[in-house]
This record gives structure tokens, C-alpha cells and sequence, in this order.
């Protein structure tokens, strides 16, 4: 890839360029990133929608020199347009979605009410539509021959990506990021609840062998049981364990060893912010106290490049800025995430 040579890596980010300030478009990137404005289910706060649109403008101040990969940005990122009509009907299936959760959080129940089990029907072939879309879009740039992110939107957004993923490569593991195991069945009655990602995936693409959860400290005694029920499947790295495990002497070094020995070949990243520390997101749907620091999981990454493992793709989901401007630390930290994944999946 060509840099023109106009272009000044160490100048101001133009927004007329586009993700960090790169000047690049979807034909010349070699990597390609897909805004999905899609929140229908979150479980507490709304805000993750706008997540794209609050990143992209963030990026601008994100400077392109990264010591992990130097020169990564040369290769070419670009991020689509916001798709207009998937945040519609993302807003008004919200809408139907907040009248079921009110509804059961008050003790009612859903099957009672004909026309909330209508609204749910309607959600859920929503969340179908969406799989559909996301699989379709990721499909095509796929065999475009394109290294392919996701920028979420809620946690339900990557499943359609996952899939085409297993098409093209075959067998791999997911690196999860969460606060969350992110393993219910259809939680609040929503087969494509953000807080199910991770069950339907294992449902559904046969090609994930191995999943590796990183950073959990909000689940269920049912996800608890599928982990231990998932004869090696799935393999979680509690947060609790893993501060016990510093607090007792042992390095962040050892135990991301141990989290990348989990891992097959390639692998695919699924980072939900609330994997980190609140106070780099405040904002995000459901935060959770604890987590990591950003630096901390760099530092998995690296590691994990350093491993000789294929890295082919991502998900970066749940970045919020709440109902304020978005010129907040969650979108600052979604930005250099971001960046940071980038690098990474080219480098």
C-alpha cells in the first residue's frame, strides 16, 4: 500500500480523510472496519449505538506511532459508513425491548401479554435481520480478500462476523475480553441478547473449538455451569483468580501465558470495554467493578503476537458515552483500543 504522498503522519487527523485521520480508502485498505449502531438489548444503560460514530471522531486524536507495530498504519484501515437504517430500526426495537424488560422486571410475564409477545417476535426477528446483514457485509470483504474488524453497538453484533469467519478459516479460538461470560440462553426472552453472544456461538459455529474468557466477574450460576460442562471448551480466567493470583506473587506475565497456551492457531479477539477498569469507561452499559487496566491487556496482546498465532479479526463492542457528547474517556479509550487491535490483526 501506497501512503500519498501528501499525507503527514505527524500532522492534525483530518475527519475528510476518515479513521484516524488515515487517508485510505475501502479499496486501498487492507483492513476494513464494520460499524453495527445496534443496542436492542442491552440489560441497564442505553448509549453503545453511537459507539461507532463516538470512536471514529475520537480516533482523529490518536497518534498513528505504535511501538508494537511500527508502520501498521501504512497497510490501510477504513471504516464503512454508518448504515442510517440499522440504527432506526436498532432506536425503535430498543423502545419495544424496554416496555418487555419493564414489564418482567415488575414480575410479569411475557406469554400473558399478547401484545409484548408480539414486540418480542418482532425483536427477535430483528436480531435475525442483523446476524443476517453483519454475515452478508463481513462475507464480502472476506473474500475481497480483506482483513475484517467489527465496531459494535452491544455485545449481540459479532455473531454474523463470527460465522463467516468459520467459512473462510475453519477451526479457531476466541480471546474474550468481558466482565461478562456473556453465556445465557436468550436472556429476558431475546434469542440475540447481548448476554448471549458467546452462547450462540458455541451453538452456532461449529468452528469455534475453543473459547477463552479473560477478565470475568459478573455471571450466573447457569454460565458457571456451562463452562465446568464444557469439557475444555470453554476455558475462563476469572477475575477474582487472576488478582488472587498477583496479589500471591505471581506476574501478569505467567498468566497470559497461560490464557494464550488455551488458544488454538488462529484466533479471533471479542473485546467488550467493560473488560476493563470502570474508570476508563464509566459509561458503558453494565460496569462492572474491577477489570483490567488497557495496558494490561496490550500486554496479553502482545504476547499473544509474539506467540506466532494468526490473529483474524475482531469485535470491539459496548463503548458508550451514555447520553453525553461522546467526548468522554470511553470513547478516548475505544479509539486506542481500537488502534491497538488494528496494528495488531495487520501486523
Amino acid at each position: 500500500m501506497s501512503v500519498p504522498a501528501s499525507f503527514d503522519p505527524n500532522s492534525v487527523g483530518l475527519k475528510s480523510n476518515n479513521i484516524f485521520g488515515l487517508p485510505f480508502t475501502e479499496e486501498q485498505a487492507q483492513l476494513v472496519l464494520l460499524p453495527v449502531p445496534w443496542e436492542v438489548t442491552v440489560s441497564y444503560r442505553t448509549g453503545t449505538a453511537k459507539g461507532p460514530e463516538h470512536i471514529f471522531n475520537a480516533a482523529m486524536q490518536v497518534d498513528l506511532y505504535d511501538p508494537d507495530v511500527q508502520g501498521g498504519w501504512e497497510k490501510g484501515f477504513h471504516m464503512l459508513p454508518i448504515d442510517r437504517n440499522i440504527r432506526t430500526k436498532s432506536d425503535y426495537l430498543r423502545q419495544c425491548a424496554e416496555l418487555i424488560i419493564s414489564h418482567m422486571v415488575e414480575g410479569g410475564d411475557v406469554a400473558d401479554n399478547a401484545q409484548l409477545s408480539q414486540k418480542l417476535e418482532e425483536i427477535n426477528n430483528g436480531g435475525k435481520m442483523l446476524h443476517d446483514w453483519v454475515h452478508e457485509m463481513t462475507s464480502n470483504l472476506l473474500k475481497k480478500g480483506k482483513k475484517v474488524g467489527l465496531i459494535g453497538g452491544d455485545h449481540s453484533t459479532p455473531l454474523g462476523f463470527i460465522k463467516a469467519l468459520g467459512e473462510v478459516h475453519g477451526e479457531f479460538g476466541i480471546l474474550q475480553v468481558d466482565a461478562h461470560a456473556d453465556l445465557r440462553i436468550a436472556y429476558e426472552g431475546f434469542t440475540y441478547s447481548h448476554a448471549s453472544i458467546m452462547y450462540n456461538v458455541l451453538q452456532q459455529v461449529p468452528q469455534v473449538n475453543k473459547l477463552v474468557q479473560v477478565g470475568i466477574r459478573d455471571y450466573c450460576d447457569e454460565e458457571l455451569d456451562m463452562v465446568n460442562n464444557s469439557e475444555g471448551r470453554v476455558v475462563t480466567f476469572f477475575d477474582r483468580d487472576i488478582k488472587a493470583r498477583q496479589y500471591e506473587g505471581e506476574t501478569w506475565k505467567v498468566i497470559c501465558e497461560e490464557v494464550i497456551a488455551a488458544l488454538p492457531r488462529k484466533v479471533y479477539i471479542s473485546f467488550d470495554i467493560d473488560g476493563l477498569d470502570p474508570k476508563l469507561c464509566p459509561n458503558t452499559g453494565t460496569p462492572v467493578p474491577g477489570g483490567f487496566e488497557a495496558e494490561q491487556v496490550f500486554y496479553l496482546f502482545r504476547l499473544l503476537h509474539a506467540s506466532g498465532r494468526e490473529l483474524i479479526g475482531f469485535d470491539l463492542n459496548e463503548v458508550s458515552s451514555g447520553h453525553q457528547s461522546g467526548d468522554t474517556i470511553d470513547a478516548i479509550t475505544g479509539a486506542r483500543v481500537l488502534y491497538k487491535l488494528c496494528n495488531f490483526l495487520v501486523g
